[in-house]
């Protein structure tokens, strides 16, 4: 009987901490300029807070809306986030809530 809870436990924790934090990096692709003249909340996270996370980065795509798109250890997106209906915070929160603590230096600090 313990053994047999044994191996349930451990499949179960496996299952958990593959999945726990499945997100290795961030990239937030968006065109530099276009959309993101409507969108200065964005504009701002993805300039001035987006270089302060680790593992993420910004890629620029012409044309595109901006998203937050998150990978795995597998380098495989595992997730795909609009950002434009979002806040300067809300899209700083949701990185945070993504695992991504906020960890860099400010050039002011530096």
């Amino acid at each position: 009987m313990k053994v047999i809870c044994f191996v349930v436990l451990l499949g179960i924790f496996a299952g958990a901490s593959a999945s726990g934090s499945a997100y290795v990096r961030a990239v937030v692709e968006s065109c530099s300029g276009c959309s993101l003249k409507r969108l200065p909340d964005v504009k701002q996270f993805i300039f001035e807070d987006l270089p302060l996370y680790d593992r993420t980065e910004f890629k620029h795509i012409q044309g595109a809306v901006p998203e937050l798109v998150l990978y795995d250890n597998n380098n495989e997106e595992v997730e795909r986030l609009q950002l434009s209906r979002l806040t300067r915070e809300e899209c700083n929160d949701l990185l945070q809530a993504k695992g991504f603590p906020r960890n860099k230096r400010s050039k002011d600090e530096i």
